[in-house]
Parts: C-alpha cells; structure tokens; sequence
C-alpha cells in the first residue's frame, strides 16, 4: 500500500488490477469515513485476489467551488465511487432531501434505520434512473447536526435573527434557517474554515465531528446544541460501470461495504459521544438550546419540505419518524 496527500492506493501484487477505481469523499484523513473507506477497499482488494484497486480520495480531492461538481463526475464515469449527503444529492433527486428533514430524525440510530429500510431503498431505485447506484447498506453517518457561532450562542429561535451561516444542502434546506431570520450561504466544506476565519460567515452548523476535525474552534466559541438535523454519507456508484462488474465482485463491495459502514457508524458514535467534553477543553462554550422555539413555526415550512421531496418519501419518512409538525 502507497500513500501521498492523503492518497490511499490498493495495488495488485504481480500485475495490473482487472478494475481500477476512484473513490472520492469530502471529509479530511484524520476522519472514521476515510480510514473506513481505506479498510473496506483494502479488504476488496484482498479478497478480490488484486483484481481491484482503489485509489481513496479525501476532501473531494481539495476541489474548490466553481470546480468541477464530482456528482457530475461520477454520473459522467469520470470517477467511480462517491460519497455524498442526501442534500447533495436533492438537486438531482429532490427526494433524497429527506434525509436532511428538519427535527425529524431524533439521532443517528433511528435515521440508519429508515436509510437501511424502506426509506434508503426507495431512494436507491430512485436514482437508478439519474445513472446512480445506492451500494445497499451504504450509508456512512455524519450525525446530528448543531450550530457554532462566532460572535454568539443560539439559545432560542430568536438569536438566529440576522445570523450569517454556512448552511450546505439546497435551497429549501437553507429556508429552514430563513424561517428564523438568518442569512445562510453555501460553500464547500473545504472553504469553511477560510470562510469564517475571515468573517464571511459567523456560523456554521454540522455534527460535532466537523468541528473537530475541521479546527473549528479556532475560529468559533459557541457550540448550541439545536439536534436539527441529521446526515450521512451515501456511497455511491456509477450505474454502468456498477452494471458492467462480475457478479462475484459486486458481492465482495457490497458486504465489505455492509461491514465497514457499521465500523464507521460506531466510530462516529464514539466520537461525538465524547467530543463535547474535548471541545469544551478547546475553548468551546457549549449550551443547550430552546429546540421548541425552532419547531414551533415550521408548519408552512414542512407543508413546502412536503412538496418538493414527494409523498412517497414523505409517507415513508413518516413511517419511521411520526407526522411532521405533529
């Protein structure tokens, strides 16, 4: 195995791999996403006897905005695997915004259920249409999502009044935060340090993780416990290329995939459990806040969330979570 900049490459031993793979993902090295990722296409390539190779690619490769989009890429062939949020995924499918449903998912248990279940499976034949294979299974988790800020805490829907924001995901997910009165913008997570760092944004919002492994807390002093959201990582494929694998080794990615996503969801798990203790030590001020004060006026909000994701994702999320804005 050789790495350089955080490029991982699995090699055949005595020759060429019969399938050589690009596997992109947004998260730094440091983090369970890509040491699991690493793990499970070493264990493809090992037991695929070096007929495939995998190079693992962090932070989607330092792509800038404005770069090309590796959503495109991987619909276009130009790489083969990927992981994304489902809101990276709504401009495409606007169904798979579900999974970013605002106070819907209590934690990342309940949200890896329905992504395993009946939920993740209609987004999966959804996208095979867009030329996109969901690898069953496959949902790394990112988390629960809360929000830093530079100049203030959120205690209640009130102190997002004028707040500027990095918020990722779509349009109608960033209206959750217009609700309240806030100014979000999106950026890459490449940007974000940079971003506030500078001023252009105060906030952010996104699981604990990220603050840790992005120095978040250099440049940011509150951390508000809201739980608003929830996200995971998707993998992804190409459908061809995915269509065009023996069927012996479309099995060994999907088990392998089946195992080290439970590994990453644990290691995520374990890192969060601990992280507020370790980021209060940083310099952090965490609070708790007033999440009844952001639930209360969502009700013209989800009845637009409704619309645009669809009834059949809507009933199936229901199905797992309760009726929204009960």
């Amino acid at each position: 195995m050789a790495a350089a900049s955080g490029l991982i490459l699995i090699c055949r031993r005595g020759g060429a791999a019969d399938f050589s793979f690009r596997q992109y993902h947004n998260q730094p090295t440091e983090s369970p996403l890509h040491k699991r990722l690493t793990e499970m296409w070493a264990a493809v390539n090992k037991e695929t006897g070096g007929r495939v190779q995998t190079i693992v690619i962090p932070e989607n490769n330092h792509q800038k905005d404005g770069d090309p989009n590796p959503l495109d890429m991987l619909i276009h062939g130009e790489i083969e695997f990927y992981t994304l949020a489902g809101n990276g995924l709504a401009p495409l499918l606007p169904a798979a915004d579900v999974q970013a449903t605002p106070y819907a998912f209590h934690n990342s248990a309940q949200a890896l259920r329905a992504m395993d279940g009946d939920l993740g499976n209609y987004l999966r034949e959804e996208l095979k249409p867009k030329g996109i294979y969901a690898v069953p299974f496959g949902c790394f988790d990112n988390g629960i999502h809360q929000i830093t800020g530079a100049t203030r805490p959120i205690r209640t829907a009130a102190d997002l009044q004028g707040l500027k924001i990095r918020v990722p995901g779509t349009p109608l997910y960033q209206e959750f935060f217009k609700t309240f009165g806030a100014v979000p913008s999106g950026m890459n997570i490449n940007m974000l340090h940079d971003a506030l760092k500078m001023g252009r944004v105060e906030a952010q919002e996104d699981p604990l993780d990220v603050a840790e492994l992005f120095k978040l807390y250099e440049v940011q002093k509150y951390m508000s416990i809201t739980n608003h959201s929830w996200s995971g990582y998707n993998l992804l494929a190409n459908l061809k290329m995915w269509q065009a694998l023996p069927v012996d080794v479309r099995g060994v990615i999907e088990r392998n995939t089946r195992k080290f996503t439970r590994l990453q969801r644990a290691d995520g798990a374990r890192l969060n459990g601990v992280l507020r203790t370790e980021l209060t030590q940083r310099g952090m001020v965490f609070n708790d806040a007033d999440a009844s004060s952001l639930r209360a006026p969502l009700g013209e909000f989800y009845a637009r969330w409704k619309k645009s994701i669809g009834s059949q994702a809507t009933s199936l999320l229901e199905a797992n979570v309760g009726r929204l804005g009960a």
